[in-house]
Order: structure tokens, then C-alpha cells, then sequence
């Protein structure tokens, strides 16, 4: 049963349950219990599974770890500390492990000085990065908190010696939790939990997470199922203690009048001076290529104020050495600034923060909190954020976020389930382990919260694939890494290579690296995989200011000729994070408010008093969102989440665009998008261009397109049926095939030391799916690409809510015929154009677009006014 801790312990009892001398090293550093430690740590004391949610900074690390100390220090009183893991530790990030190791130093030290004696408590990271003579040193003289990571961990499971040491393991810590649930890392760890209770018997699982929604969601992942029954688990959600100081700034008074370059000038000044009020400041952009650009700018207009040593970049691209400069740096308070991707959202102690400035929005509300929380790191001590936005749509939609995280409204995640690809990575470690029996493999499998609906039939034809029962596969180099005993209802592993090839291609993270892309054959430049993936033949796109037409893709290369004319892709798309589903439909809900009043003819002093109310905003941003929605009222209609609004617009050259006003989130608007097209395609045999963003998307043609038609044509019968054919013969469902054939093991990507180029890999996933389509439709490996393009890369679940209010009337559809964009479609059309403009040229473009819209209505604006 998942249910919330309620009951909160004093210091007295806490101390009862914990050994004299942690007691007593307690004392010397703090004056009481934070309120999560208050409610947790009897209960991991009692062995009880535990989930502890609370921001960063309330001491969740050493909640979980307390009662570990506190049971090894009286082992080690006792002399009964054995050569054994009591504890293993888990976390998503190898620098995280590092950083645990370290911070543990201190109490166990502690403990020791006040016993007087060395007490032998061993701790040790255990990660891919570490040496063989220091693996072989813990067989000798295992730690007994062992720190991993989830790959890790699957290792050491079928390592035969490493496994007796696992034999007493007690507890299981898993940090950053929210941040492994949600993708298929979280799926493989499940499983490896699964497989080391098989191994051990029940263990007291624990697992940390910054703020999360639904926290029982999460709960029942961490613990799994007994026989379809959830585990017991204890729920401490720990809400905002620290009152968050979040405020959405806006450089100019006017975001569309002001001119790009006075936009951007403001925006660094803004930086600059909010930098410059503060000791250390954490900025966080939405990209790597932001976070160089503005170390960069800084540096360059403001000489006086940074240079090398006090302003630094941190991004996953940057070598290791460089981010562990940059944190140490960090944590010893010599920068003023740090500019990050997303690399510093996850709990890697930084030091004290005093301010978390956002460029743009990040998206989700979760998101936002992660990054704001972490500034304040003192106990009560306010989180301090700025978001600071540049555009119109971003203006409204950090409003809205800013609103859901004041008021506690998180996003919900989604946790991948049936992950056909991670159950065979498995099934073949399990078969490494001793042969199992066919029916009790499935039962532990079935334990997993991600495999609690597991199908027989899926089950078995994995092990069928897995044991080489598809003959022609083995034409494609393709073997058989199980046997199967049907007489006995066995199964068990195959070939004397089984654990090397099993511990060299574990794990779900895909190889990766910049695809080539060569014009004439010169290299003109690198895209990013994820951009790739968007190309159809015929799209054009801009690369280095250039616009060029995708040929074709050979592995990491793709081949381009030079294109004129506005590109279909923008170059834009492939780094950005997409917009929440929930966080959507809340900005819908105030557009929906806001045309209500306008519709009632309310004033505009009574409108600014509503913006004023519901949103948490200064003069600046509630004038401009005022602003924008009384344009587009009066010049078309406001879209929102009881109308959906379809824009039919000519461009330039007579071009026709179908513009879809679907704020539901990129992933969304991904898969409806795909399946309108491929209606349009089909009806119209025309080609069919997509652009697509978080607040829409368009078709566009030469021909007919007949949106509101096609989009008719999407039912919650056939929609997913049509998303799959759409997706058939797409460079989505190659790079995602090929990443489930490398965690399938059907490409090995490294064999007898040797690592197989991502070029290679590529390649060979190609001519894989042309020969696993013809062979078998329906084959495991191929059916589990699709359910990944379409329910974890797109969002086919909140795609299907759409068409079902659509279809139930909940939302009504309207058609608009417009001779320029509508503001709010603005952002979404201008994007082709805007790429192939230089910085002035945007400037310019789109204050003539804004005073044309402004010609159209002045008329109308006069009742208002």
C-alpha cells in the first residue's frame, strides 16, 4: 500500500533509534532535524520502502543515509562488520556519485573522532569510469556503501564473484529518481531491482526526488509489485519550505515594438546588472549553443566585469576535466557566473546560490523549480529566481508557469512501460546469471512497475527473437544469445562470450554524435542527430546562414544541394525542450478567460485588473500580453481549450499554409501533425510540409491541402493506426530502430574491444529495418520503435485526448481565412522566413508584419479604446 507519512518525530525520538556517538557527531553540526528527516528517518530505521520529495537543499541526502551510519557504526562497535554492501546508492550521474562519496567523508570521520577509534566503515564509487585495479581491490575489500550508477549495477549482477558481496545488502538509495523514472533508464534499473530482490530477498528501497508529480506514480515505480499487489511504501512530500522569490522580467517595455536589437541589448543589460547585484548567479539557457553564446557576450561587452576566471560555461559537450573545473570553482565561490545547459539541474552540490536566472522558459513548472532550487541552498532560506523572456509567447507561457509553481501545480511525467528492447538487454543478463524456468522468469519480470501488464505474447516472442528462432536474422549477422528447453520450460544463455558481450553493450543510452553534412562532397557543417531525424527528402533547412536541400542520409552523413527560398525545417527545432501537456492546457484555460471578458466587452482597465489577479506580473508584461490577446481578438479569434482554430493563409509565391492553433506542447502537436499530413497525402497525393512548435503547427503546399477536412478524417478509432503508417518509412523510426536494436543487442555496438563507429551503427540499423519490415511487421524490436517514436519521442496518450474532445464536442474547431498571419501565428510562420533573415532584417520583418495586423483592425481597436 502507497500512503503519505503524516506523523512527524521530535529530536528525542530520532535520537532513540540512532547509536550514541551519531548522536552525539549530529549535535556538534546541527541544532535540529530538517522536516524531512523528521519523517523519515525512524521509518528507514523500521525498514520501511520510503520516498522522500523535497527541494533541494532540505538535507535528503543524509536523511537516507542516517540510519545506514548509524546500523554500521554499531556493526562496527560490535566488530560484526562483515566484508559485504549493506548499502548501494544510485543516481543518474557519475559526478553525483563523486560528489556522495565525498560529503560522506565527513560524518563517517566525525563518527570515528568521537569513538576514538577507526571504525573501518567503507565507502567506494563503482562506475564505468572505474579502474580495474580498484575492482579488483573491492572484491577483496568490498565497501560497504557501495555508489553506482544503474548501468553499473546490471553488471555487477551477473558478475559471479562481485554477487556474493551483494548477499546482505540492506538498503537501496536511489537519488534524482524523478529524472531516471521518466526515460528507459529508469525501465532498466526497475528491472535490475527486480532482479537483485530475486537474488537477495526484500531490501529497504529509498529513493530521493527534487519535485515531482504524481508522487505515487513514482512511489509504485520505486517499489514495484508482489504478485500484482503494490509494495508498501511510505510517501514524504516535503512542499515548498522555502518561499520561492520568482519574478518574469521583460527588458523592454513593449516586446514587439521594440526593435530585435534594442531587445537584445536590453536582455544583457538586464543579465548584467542582476549579475552584478548578486555574489554568485547560476544562468541556466535552454541549449548548449545559448550557453556558449552568452559566456561569450558577457565577456565581450562587459570586459570590466568578466573574464576567464570568473565567468565559466557547463554543458554535457564540454570534456569532463572542464565541468569538474567549473563545479570546484564554483563550490569555492570564485565565479560570479555560470552559464548552463542542463547539466547543473540535477543535485551536484555547487555551493551557495544566491540567484537562478532562466533565459526563456524552461517549459515545465517541475523544470523551473529544479533550477530555481538551486539558489538559497540554506535551510528556510528563500529561492531566488528571474526568467527572463524576449517574446510574446513566452511572455504568457512563463506567466502561467510562474503562477502553477507558486500555487503548487506540477506537471505530471510519464513513465515508459513494456519496453521490449530493455526486457531483452535483461533477459539475457538473467540468462547469464543460472537457466531459469520460462514461467517464473515472467512472474519476477512482471514485479517491475514498468512491466506490470507485460503481455504473455510480448514476453514470448522476445525470448523467441532472443533465441534465434527467426532464422533468415541470422543472414543479417543476427544470433542466438539464449537456448530455450521447451520440454523443461527453461531458458539460459548461449556461447562462452555471453557476459563480456553483455557487460561491453549494456545500458539504454543510444552512441551519439554530430551527423556530417556534405554539399558537392565538401563538409559545409554538423547537425544534431535529433535533427536529422526530422528530415524527409525535399526539406530544406538553414546551416551557417546557408539554406540547403536534405538528399539523403548514408550513417552520420547526410548529402544536401543549395536551396532558395524560406526553409521547411527550422533550424531552431532540434535542441529545444518541449513544452509540458499540462502547463498547455493551463495557458489554454487563460486564453479562455481572457477572450470570456472580451466577449463581454469588459474594459481594458478591468482586463489589466483580471491579468493582474490571476498572473504574477509586473506593468510591462501585463501591457504586452494585453496587448497581444486584443490583437488577436479583434483580427481573427483566440484559440483556446474549448476551440481549436485553423488559420488558412497565402504566403508568398502563392504558397498555401494550414495553420493549426494547437497549444498542447511539441510532442503533441508531433503526432497530430504527422497524421494530418499523412491524410492530406494520401487524399491529395500533393507534398506536404510540417512545422511544428509548442503553440501549433502548419501543413504547407504548392497543391491542395484541405486541412479542416483531413483533420476530420483523425478519429479515436483509427489515430494511432494512422500515426504508425506515417511513420513507416521516416528517419524518426530509423534512428529510433536502431537504438532499440543497440539496447536489444541485435548491433552489438562494442565486440571484443572494438567500438563500432555511430556511422556504422547507423548504417547497418537501415538496411536491419528494411529487412525486419519484409521479414516480420510485427517483430518484437520494430514494434517496440514505434511505441518509442510515438508514446516517449511524440505523445500519442495526450494526442488521443485531443482528438476525443474534438470528437465529444468538448472542443469545437473554427476555420479563419487571413491575408496575414494572425498574431498568435505569428511566431510559427515567420520561423521559416526568419531563418534566412539576418538579426536587423528579423527586426524589421516583424514590425512590419505587427503594423500591417495593427492597419487591418485599427477600426475595431477603437470600440476598445
Amino acid at each position: 500500500m502507497i500512503e503519505e507519512q503524516t506523523k512527524s518525530y521530535t529530536k528525542k525520538q530520532i535520537f532513540k533509534t540512532l547509536h550514541p556517538w551519531v548522536q552525539k557527531w549530529f549535535d556538534s553540526q546541527f541544532d535540529d532535524f530538517t522536516p524531512a528527516q523528521k519523517k523519515s528517518i525512524i521509518d528507514i530505521h523500521k525498514k520501511n520502502n520510503i520516498l522522500i520529495s523535497s527541494p533541494t537543499g532540505s538535507g535528503k541526502t543524509l536523511t537516507a543515509f542516517l540510519s545506514v551510519i548509524s546500523e554500521l557504526t554499531s556493526l562496527a562497535e560490535n566488530d560484526k562488520l562483515e566484508d559485504k554492501v549493506y548499502c548501494i546508492y544510485i543516481s543518474p550521474l557519475k559526478a553525483l556519485d563523486n560528489d556522495i562519496e565525498k560529503n560522506l567523508e565527513e560524518p563517517l570521520n566525525g563518527i570515528e573522532k568521537i569513538a576514538g577509534k577507526k571504525l573501518g566503515i567503507r565507502k567506494a564509487v563503482r562506475t564505468g569510469d572505474t579502474s580495474q585495479y580498484q575492482r579488483q581491490k573491492m572484491l577483496k575489500k568490498p565497501p560497504h556503501i557501495l555508489i553506482t550508477t544503474p548501468e553499473t549495477l546490471s553488471i555487477l549482477l551477473v558478475a559471479p564473484k562481485f554477487r556474493e558481496k551483494l548477499s546482505h545488502v540492506k538498503y537501496v538509495i536511489i537519488d534524482e529518481i524523478h529524472s531516471l523514472a521518466e526515460n528507459k533508464r529508469g525501465v532498466h534499473l526497475s528491472l535490475s531491482l527486480e532482479r537483485l530482490q530475486h537474488l537477495i530477498g526484500n531490501y529497504t528501497r529509498i529513493g530521493l526526488s527534487a519535485t515531482v508529480s504524481p508522487l505515487k506514480e513514482v512511489a509504485r515505480f520505486l517499489v514495484g509489485y508482489e504478485y500484482g499487489v503494490e509494495r508498501n511504501c511510505k510517501i514524504v512530500n516535503i512542499n515548498y519550505l522555502k518561499e520561492l522569490d520568482m519574478e518574469v522580467m521583460c527588458p523592454v517595455s513593449d516586446i514587439v515594438l521594440a526593435d530585435e536589437e534594442d531587445t537584445r541589448l536590453g536582455m544583457y543589460d538586464l543579465l548584467d546588472d542582476l549579475i552584478q547585484e548578486n555574489k554568485t548567479t547560476l544562468i541556466f539557457t535552454n541549449t548548449r549553443s545559448g550557453t556558449e553564446r552568452f559566456v561569450y557576450n558577457l565577456k565581450k561587452m562587459y570586459p570590466m566585469n568578466y573574464n576567464n576566471s570568473n565567468i565559466m560555461a557547463h554543458h554535457s559537450s564540454l570534456s569532463k576535466e572542464v565541468r569538474l573545473e567549473t563545479e570546484n570553482k564554483l563550490k569555492e565561490g570564485k565565479l560570479k557566473a555560470v552559464v548552463s545547459s542542463t547539466s547543473l539541474e540535477l543535485g551536484i552540490d555547487i555551493g551557495y546560490i544566491d540567484l537562478v536566472v532562466l533565459i526563456n522558459s524552461p517549459k515545465s513548472v517541475a523544470r523551473a523549480l529544479q533550477r530555481i532550487g538551486r539558489s538559497g541552498h540554506r535551510l528556510h532560506e528563500k529561492s531566488k529566481g528571474r526568467i527572463i523572456v524576449t517574446e510574446r509567447d513566452d511572455l504568457v507561457e512563463c506567466s502561467v508557469l510562474l503562477k502553477n509553481a507558486k500555487e503548487g501545480k506540477i506537471d505530471k511525467i510519464s513513465i515508459p512501460t513494456n519496453c521490449l528492447d530493455v526486457l531483452a538487454q535483461h533477459i539475457y543478463g538473467m540468462s547469464i546469471e543460472n537457466p531459469w524456468d520460462i514461467d517464473y522468469a515472467y512472474d519476477v519480470i512482471r514485479k517491475s512497475y514498468c512491466y506490470k501488464d507485460l503481455t504473455r505474447d510480448d514476453y514470448e516472442d522476445v525470448l523467441s527473437y532472443m533465441a534465434g528462432e527467426y532464422p533468415e536474422l541470422e543472414e543479417r549477422y543476427v544470433y542466438a544469445k539464449i537456448w530455450i528447453d521447451y520440454k523443461e520450460n527453461t531458458f539460459g544463455k548461449r556461447g562462452k562470450l555471453a557476459r563480456m558481450l553483455y557487460s561491453t553493450n549494456i545500458g539504454t543510452i543510444p552512441d551519439s554524435s554530430g551527423v556530417l553534412v556534405k554539399c558537392d562532397g565538401e563538409t559545409v557543417g554538423k547537425i544534431e542527430e535529433s535533427f536529422m531525424e526530422r528530415l524527409k527528402k525535399g526539406d530544406t533547412f538553414v546551416l551557417g546562414g546557408r539554406t540547403f536541400r536534405f538528399n539523403y542520409g548514408k550513417g552520420m552523413t547526410i548529402n544536401v544541394t543549395p536551396a532558395s527560398g524560406p526553409p521547411t525545417i527550422p533550424s531552431w527545432f532540434s535542441q529545444q525542450l518541449p513544452l509540458s501537456f499540462d502547463l498547455a492546457m493551463d495557458i489554454q484555460r487563460f486564453r479562455s478567460h481572457m477572450e470570456t471578458r472580451f466577449e463581454y466587452r469588459r474594459s481594458k482597465e478591468e482586463i489589466m485588473e483580471f491579468i493582474y489577479d490571476y498572473l504574477y506580473v509586473d506593468d510591462f508584461a501585463a501591457n504586452s500580453i494585453y496587448e497581444y490577446f486584443v490583437e488577436q481578438y479583434k483580427y481573427a479569434k483566440i484559440p483556446s481549450n474549448r476551440c481549436l482554430l485553423i488559420e488558412y493563409y497565402t504566403g508568398f509565391g502563392g504558397r498555401k499554409f494550414v495553420i493549426f492553433h494547437s497549444l498542447f506542447g511539441r510532442k503533441v502537436n508531433d503526432a497530430l501533425s504527422r497524421a494530418v499530413a499523412y491524410v492530406v497525402a494520401k487524399r491529395y497525393n500533393t507534398n506536404i510540409t510540417i512545422s511544428i512548435s509548442d503553440n501549433g503547427f502548419y501543413l504547407s503546399s504548392d497543391g491542395t491541402i484541405g486541412g479542416l477536412e483531413s483533420f476530420r478524417q483523425l478519429t479515436p478509432e483509427n489515430f494511432e493506426r494512422i500515426l504508425a503508417s506515417s511513420l513507416n518509412k521516416t528517419e524518426t523510426l530509423a534512428s529510433r530502430f536502431r537504438h532499440c536494436a543497440g539496447r536489444s543487442l541485435m548491433t552489438l555496438r562494442r565486440y571484443k574491444g572494438e567500438s563500432k563507429s555511430v556511422g556504422r551503427q547507423q548504417v547497418r540499423g537501415k538496411i536491419l529495418l528494411k529487412f525486419v519490415q519484409e521479414m516480420d511487421d510485427n517483430f518484437s524490436i520494430l514494434k517496440e520503435a514505434r511505441r518509442e517514436a510515438m508514446e516517449d519521442y511524440m505523445d500519442i496518450k495526450n494526442a488521443l485526448k485531443v482528438i476525443n474532445m474534438v470528437a465529444s464536442e468538448e472542443m469545437e474547431i473554427k476555420t479563419i481565412d487571413t491575408v496575414i498571419p494572425s498574431p498568435f501565428a505569428f511566431n510559427l510562420v515567420s520561423q521559416g522566413y526568419l531563418d534566412v533573415l539576418n538579426q536587423n532584417d528579423k527586426g524589421e520583418f516583424t514590425k512590419r508584419m505587427h503594423q500591417a495586423i495593427l492597419d487591418q483592425i485599427k477600426d475595431k481597436l477603437k470600440d476598445i479604446y
